[in-house]
This record gives C-alpha cells, sequence and structure tokens, in this order.
C-alpha cells in the first residue's frame, strides 16, 4: 500500500534561530479533527515552500477529509532487524496500492535545504523514493535525527521533508500514539474528520 511506503526502508518543537525564514514569512496555522480530538499544524512558506503548498493544496481541497490515522511506529512494534527505530504518528488519506493521489507528487525539499530538523512535534512527509510525497504526513514523538538529510533510517540518505510543527494539542498527538499495537498499522485506523486553515492569530 502507498501508505507503507514511509519509512519502511521519527510538546515543543523549535525552528533553529539561524534556518532559513525562521521568522516572518507565509506562516498558516490548520487544525486537524480526529475522532479523540483535535491539534494544531504551523507552517510557514518561507522555510519550506514547495512541501508547505502542497499540504495548504491538499486542505484547502478537503482531500485529507475522511483520512485517517492509520500507521504508529513505537520502540515496541519496530523488529530487531530494525537498526536506527523512531517512533511517529501517521495519518493522511490512506492510499491503497493502485490509487493514484489527487495532486501531482512533489520534489523532495530536505532538512539540509529547509533547515527543519525532525524534532518532537515535527510535521513531516511521508515518501518511498525521492520525489514520491504526496498526501501522506507524520509526526515525530520524540527527537528522530536519523529522519534528517544524511540520516540512516533511509538507505538514500535524502531523509524526508518536515515542513511544519504540532503548537497546540500536542497531549492528543501522544495520545494517538498511545494507541500503537503489536503490528505498526492501526485496525481499526483512527478516523480524520476534517482538516482546516484556522483564522490568522488564533
Amino acid at each position: 500500500m502507498q501508505r507503507r511506503k514511509l519509512l519502511a526502508l521519527p510538546a515543543a518543537w523549535l525552528l533553529c534561530a539561524d534556518a532559513p525564514g525562521a521568522t516572518g514569512g507565509g506562516v498558516v496555522r490548520t487544525r486537524v479533527e480526529t475522532d479523540i480530538g483535535a491539534f494544531a499544524i504551523e507552517v510557514d512558506s518561507a522555510v519550506a515552500p514547495r512541501t508547505v503548498a502542497n499540504y495548504l493544496a491538499y486542505v484547502d481541497g478537503k482531500f485529507l477529509d475522511g483520512g485517517s490515522v492509520y500507521r504508529v511506529v513505537t520502540l515496541a512494534n519496530q523488529g530487531p532487524e530494525i537498526r536506527y527505530k523512531i517512533e511517529v504518528v501517521q495519518w493522511g488519506m490512506g492510499l491503497a496500492d493502485g490509487r493514484a493521489s489527487p495532486l501531482p507528487t512533489i520534489a523532495h525539499e530536505t532538512t539540509r535545504d529547509s533547515g527543519i530538523s525532525h524534532r518532537d512535534g515535527t510535521v513531516s512527509m511521508a515518501r518511498s523514493t525521492p520525489g514520491s510525497a504526496a498526501s501522506e504526513f507524520f509526526i515525530c514523538i520524540g527527537d528522530q535525527p536519523e529522519l534528517d538529510f544524511g540520516g540512516g533510517r533511509n538507505p538514500d540518505g535524502q531523509g524526508f521533508a518536515a515542513f511544519g510543527r504540532v503548537v497546540a494539542g500536542q497531549d492528543v498527538v501522544r495520545a494517538l500514539h498511545a494507541r500503537g499495537q503489536a503490528s505498526q498499522y492501526l485496525a481499526p485506523p483512527i478516523g480524520v474528520r476534517t482538516v482546516r486553515r484556522m483564522p490568522p492569530g488564533a
């Protein structure tokens, strides 16, 4: 399944002070309403322009409504063969094999490009090969440096395209992660009801 491609081969999160676009730019917050509560994601188009534009296109097109939180990666459900273990909550449209994303895939925007590291609460793109990311996302539980450019989680060394951070509702994200099972893929998944832009200043 396409949703299985992420990472198959991570309370406070801060942009590095010297990251490009760390201040100013097109800052937008979105509210993700799940079946067990809501959390808010902040993105900045000045930091990760391609990846942020893709995410907001999915939000504005309402493609994420009716999606799900379908994968929870914990230390306990990764086998001993996994050298670089991570902890993340994966969500999005959850497209099955053979079902194309409604929007084109995007060029890979590395953490070296954006200056955003995979820290606790960072939001990033699921992918297999570079340039395959589209409609699936994940949230880091704890710092996950092996997901950055040059990290060991993906053999190609390109890491994953971090583009935002959870700025409210981290308790909900933690509660989602606590739903982890023996399998990484939840049965049943947890519904994502709506994803919407929040009013400026909210």
